[in-house]
């Protein structure tokens, strides 16, 4: 497929732009929550708050270390599967990138594949308004956590953790990028049963790919 390349690969090139970035910047704070300073700026909050979604897009919501990369690219086969239609250069995260990103997107053909890892209450108002059909994922919060820690310390752009035990107090107080955990399960909660939200967790998926 055309345009293969994962988001993710597209982030390590974000980070790595941003070698020279002194410690104390690398992470800024939006109402109340962390996000790194390198994907995420108030400029894209502005920008994101006025953003519209459409009726036919597929939305996968997930906190980070989650599943989100694997999960993105499940949806992307099946959407060229079904519509041919090849995924998108762009990164899917609404969150991540400049505030042109969003003029476009206004020009990718439908369906389009958008993720975030923000709270419900930060999900853009459009999403909400117009019931676009939203994949939420959620992994064990002990193996979340773990795989947060390590993706700390395995990035040279995020603030490094010298002990585990550290970092499991900012992570159970939300202290780290994209807030709390719980917060957003608890939040997600409320809605588990609206037609338009499906809510899976990341060990059923990978126990469906294993009998497949």
């Amino acid at each position: 497929m055309e345009n293969r390349e994962t988001f993710s690969e597209e982030i390590k090139k974000i980070f790595e732009d941003m070698k020279n970035t002194p410690e104390d910047q690398q992470q800024i704070t939006h109402n109340g929550v962390l996000y790194p300073s390198g994907l995420c700026s108030s400029e894209i909050f502005e920008a994101l708050s006025t953003f519209e979604a459409r009726e036919d897009d597929i939305f996968m919501v997930a906190y980070p270390k989650c599943g989100t990369n694997w999960t993105v690219l499940m949806l992307q086969d099946m959407v060229y599967v079904v519509y041919n239609k090849n995924p998108s250069s762009l990164i899917p995260l609404i969150e991540f990138g400049g505030p042109g990103k969003y003029e476009k997107l206004k020009e990718e053909s439908s369906p389009r594949i958008l993720a975030t890892h923000l709270h419900y209450d930060n999900i853009p108002k459009s999403f909400i308004d117009k019931k676009t059909k939203m994949l939420v994922v959620f992994r064990n919060p002990k193996d979340t956590a773990l795989s947060y820690y390590h993706f700390y310390n395995n990035n040279p752009k995020l603030p490094t953790y010298t002990s585990w035990d550290t970092f499991f107090q900012d992570f159970m107080s939300g202290n780290v990028c994209w807030g709390s955990y719980f917060d957003q399960a608890i939040a997600w909660n409320k809605h588990i049963d609206d037609d338009h939200v499906m809510i899976i967790t990341y060990e059923a998926m990978k126990e469906v790919c294993l009998i497949c």
